[in-house]
């Protein structure tokens, strides 16, 4: 079975000063303060998200656990 690729996204700005739509993506990517981690799968979804944040986001592939 191979193995499915995961993105790490970490919070490296803060969400201060953001307008409410970029506070509630970052929300719903589960990033709750700055520096936190979370592993996430890599899909259409999840990349859009951080399209929309990517100022405040930095973004590693890493293969599935």
């Amino acid at each position: 079975m191979a193995q499915q690729k995961k993105l790490e996204i970490t919070l490296v700005r803060s969400t201060i000063g953001c307008p409410q739509w970029m506070r509630e993506t970052a929300r719903s990517l589960t990033l709750r303060k700055l520096h936190h981690k979370v592993l996430m799968p890599d899909n259409g979804a999840i990349r859009g998200m951080i399209k929309r944040i990517e100022h405040l986001v930095s973004v590693r592939e890493v293969e599935g656990q």
